[in-house]
């Protein structure tokens, strides 16, 4: 694998219930054993796990092909995939 080009976890959003003004940290590698959130796995790459503050609580769809231009959020890239 490239470290230029994220490993695709899935090919859909990952659909995560999250409390308002709480910290997630999305995994943007693809590698983490716990998707959408970063685990570690991304050392020794180019990739750095970024940070969503939900700004509501309520449910978030999270990019789980790693390929949004919609940063951490999904935007269906991964139906063009």
């Amino acid at each position: 694998m490239s470290d230029k080009q994220p490993v695709i976890a899935q090919k859909s959003p990952i659909a995560i219930e999250v409390e308002a003004g709480k910290s997630y940290w999305w995994c943007s590698c693809g590698k983490s054993a716990t998707q959408p959130f970063c685990d570690g796995s991304h050392k020794g790459s180019d990739f750095v796990p970024v940070e969503h503050k939900a700004k509501e609580a309520g449910t978030v769809y999270f990019c789980g092909c790693k390929h949004s231009a919609n940063g951490v959020l999904c935007d269906g890239t991964h139906k063009k995939l």
